[in-house]
């Protein structure tokens, strides 16, 4: 089968243990280049009602922050929406963006949860895994766990729980904007996870890798070139 479906069946209790076999894979300390040359970032959307699964990713120099390279992969959607299998879903098509990009990325960026899930394998955990990449997940509202309501001034932060555990973290991006769910997908530790999230805002909510793919995976914005 695919990088990253190992012997599932097509089944959701099959994949939900499947996320459990994979979860026991996701290395949480740093494993990446410092610093890192290329950064990389990716968002999925969907087009024809969901028939069609759409991948953006885009490649930026790591220390500019400037976009390189950007590319789109369309797939057929081969499973429905199901909360907590979304990497199911979604992952074929990022895999086929990675595959089209110029160089490897140093480190990854993804538009999803990494271990902040109830099964601790979001998409950015699951993509880390099937591709050995270190891997950061950046999402826009929480999955499982509780959390303080991060402080007013970017920058401020609080932990993320779930039964007892630290997933993640909650942080304001921008002023008055809701907080971000940071969470470590691979390779990245709980520390690293948030501190490249904040290395890479520029002015937005999100960081550039994601905002940048999410435009195009959105199609609110054009391929580069």
């Amino acid at each position: 089968m695919n990088r990253g479906f190992g012997d599932w069946d097509g089944s959701i209790e099959d994949a939900k243990r499947l996320q459990r076999q994979l979860a026991e894979q996701v290395v949480l300390r740093d494993d990446f280049a410092d610093p890192p040359r290329w950064l990389a970032g990716f968002d999925v959307g969907f087009e024809q009602e969901g028939a069609i699964t759409r991948a953006a990713a885009v490649l930026l120099d790591a220390e500019s922050l400037l976009p390189v390279a950007s590319e789109v992969a369309r797939v057929d959607t081969t499973m429905p929406y199901v909360p907590g299998l979304l990497s199911f879903r979604e992952l074929p098509a990022l895999l086929a963006a990675l595959d089209r990009l110029p160089h490897v990325p140093d480190l990854v960026f993804v538009d999803g949860q990494g271990i902040a899930h109830p099964r601790r394998l979001g998409i950015a955990a699951h993509f880390g895994v099937a591709t050995g990449l270190p891997a950061i997940g950046v999402a826009k509202k929480v999955l499982c766990g509780r959390h303080e309501a991060p402080g007013p001034s970017p920058g401020d932060r609080t932990a993320l729980i779930h039964r007892g555990e630290r997933i993640g973290w909650m942080l304001r991006s921008k002023a008055r904007c809701n907080p971000l769910v940071v969470s470590p997908g691979h390779r990245v530790s709980m520390d690293s996870a948030v501190d490249w999230v904040l290395r890479t805002l520029r002015g937005y909510r999100l960081p550039e890798p994601t905002r940048l793919a999410d435009r195009i995976a959105s199609r609110r914005g054009d391929l580069l070139g």
